[in-house]
């Protein structure tokens, strides 16, 4: 259907029968957000597509303060879908809403809040041009830094337009805009808010709590009709930065968010957003152990608590081994699939090393070790989940002095047939395997010995990728 493009069509619309221009017919943006989530909720529709383990803790909060028309903040740690949230909160408001054509404040043309949009309705009336706003229009998102101003937020006389209009500097025609104005009629918001200088904050809370503000000594009234929200680092909240107490006091709901309570909720996160390329498949303990080295992460005393372990480290982690296995089908011709091994998890060091905030100690020891450590904790961790078999005679043939290397290029099958020394390695690799292919039986098998190797059952050189020999257990077996 074509849309209304001045107000004379639109009040002709069912939606709009009985309506007249400045009536003080007023539908908020909180009004509208809460009016869609409500019937989303009655439809049984997902509010928050993408969003993972947050079901029964997060976002049951996060409908309260919607329902309830509140400004929010979610408070929570680095990558745990903060800005995710707010940005789709968008998919609540009304698909399109109409607006005067030339107004820089997206003033409803029945109810028009700038002086700019009032006149045009004096001027025009029912011939009033509109334009019609898509929802993802109305989202106006602000990183806070310490250097942001009141002008950026909010806005700044304009000498030369009030000379223009021939209005005083106190007029709101003589204003420019900022950020705030802007996205009247929408949803505003500010990410990592605590790092918003004071007076910044201030400005905040006043234009939205009175309407008013004060720019370079003079007093500018704006009722904007905005949806706020926030997000800020836990800690920062105390620490680095802080939110003044009135803004705090205005907040209608702290929400904190969290990292993935299960390996399982985490993998379907990782796996949501990591790019995998064509022709290579990543076997579930392999993937399982990428995720594992998270949560390990995050509890290892030589990890900053305080900087936490985004959830950016296994999805970065889980692209790096899938192009590791990938270079390696390269390299062997291209033909066929290739399947992640433990050797491309190994090969994905960057994406943990650059992720890591490290304590003193952890510094010390270096990120690489710290890494390679945490890597060897969850493989053992994981393989004690995946594997119930009896493996004594394989830790045996390692105890009696038995050294094996196993080839990290070549034909799997080749592999194998070196692994047939190794007692009972490849019946169990056969039962962990996925499928039958040789490729999938090394992976498994690679990654039982890695396993033995994280649960301290054998020693391992390092040759390629490898944990250093000093760090390893003192058995008379190893495998390289």
């Amino acid at each position: 259907m074509q849309q209304p493009q001045t107000l004379g069509e639109l009040l002709q619309l069912p939606q709009y029968a009985g309506r007249k221009p400045l009536d003080g017919h007023l539908r908020s943006v909180k009004d509208e957000v809460r009016e869609n989530l409500v019937r989303k909720l009655a439809a049984r529709e997902p509010l928050f597509p993408g969003i993972v383990g947050f079901e029964d803790t997060v976002i049951p909060q996060l409908v309260g303060a919607l329902l309830a028309r509140q400004n929010f903040i979610l408070l929570g740690l680095r990558g745990q879908a903060k800005s995710r949230i707010l940005r789709q909160i968008t998919s609540l408001l009304d698909e399109w809403i109409p607006a005067i054509a030339s107004s820089e404040l997206n003033d409803d043309p029945l109810n028009p809040l700038s002086a700019e949009g009032q006149h045009l309705l004096e001027v025009h009336g029912l011939e009033l041009p509109l334009r019609w706003v898509h929802r993802d229009e109305r989202y106006v998102e602000k990183l806070a830094t310490p250097d942001v101003t009141v002008a950026d937020l909010i806005g700044d006389v304009d000498p030369i337009k009030a000379a223009r209009l021939g209005t005083s500097l106190g007029d709101t025609r003589s204003m420019h805009f900022g950020l705030l104005p802007r996205a009247n009629r929408g949803i505003f918001a500010v990410n990592e808010i605590a790092d918003l200088a004071p007076k910044v904050q201030v400005a905040l809370f006043n234009i939205l709590q009175e309407g008013d503000v004060q720019i370079k000594g003079y007093p500018i009234r704006l009722e904007l009709d905005v949806m706020l929200v926030f997000s800020a680092n836990p800690e920062d909240y105390t620490a680095r930065g802080k939110i003044v107490t009135p803004l705090k006091d205005r907040i209608g709901s702290e929400i904190r968010t969290h990292y993935p309570k299960s390996v399982e909720h985490a993998m379907d996160i990782t796996r949501q957003e990591a790019y995998l390329p064509p022709h290579v498949r990543v076997p579930s303990f392999v993937a399982e152990l990428i995720e594992e080295i998270a949560f390990q992460a995050r509890e290892d005393n030589r990890v900053d608590k305080l900087s936490g372990v985004s959830q950016r480290l296994p999805i970065s982690l889980l692209e790096l081994t899938a192009a590791s296995a990938e270079r390696r089908l390269l390299a062997g011709g291209g033909e066929g699939e290739a399947v992640a091994r433990i050797v491309d998890v190994y090969a994905g060091l960057p994406a943990i090393t650059g992720k890591l905030e490290l304590e003193y100690e952890g510094e010390l020891k270096g990120a690489d070790v710290i890494a390679k450590e945490l890597i060897r904790k969850a493989a053992g961790q994981v393989y004690s989940r995946r594997v119930r078999a009896d493996t004594g005679d394989l830790e045996k043939w390692f105890e009696d002095g038995g050294v094996f290397r196993v080839r990290q290029d070549g034909p799997p099958a080749e592999a194998l047939r070196e692994m047939r020394r190794l007692p009972g390695l490849l019946d169990l690799a056969a039962e962990l395997a996925e499928d039958a292919s040789d490729a999938s039986r090394l992976a498994a098998a690679e990654f039982i010995l890695e396993g033995l190797y994280g649960r301290k059952k054998l020693s391992r050189a390092e040759e390629m990728y490898a944990a250093p020999e000093a760090e390893a257990p003192r058995r008379s077996g190893r495998w390289n």
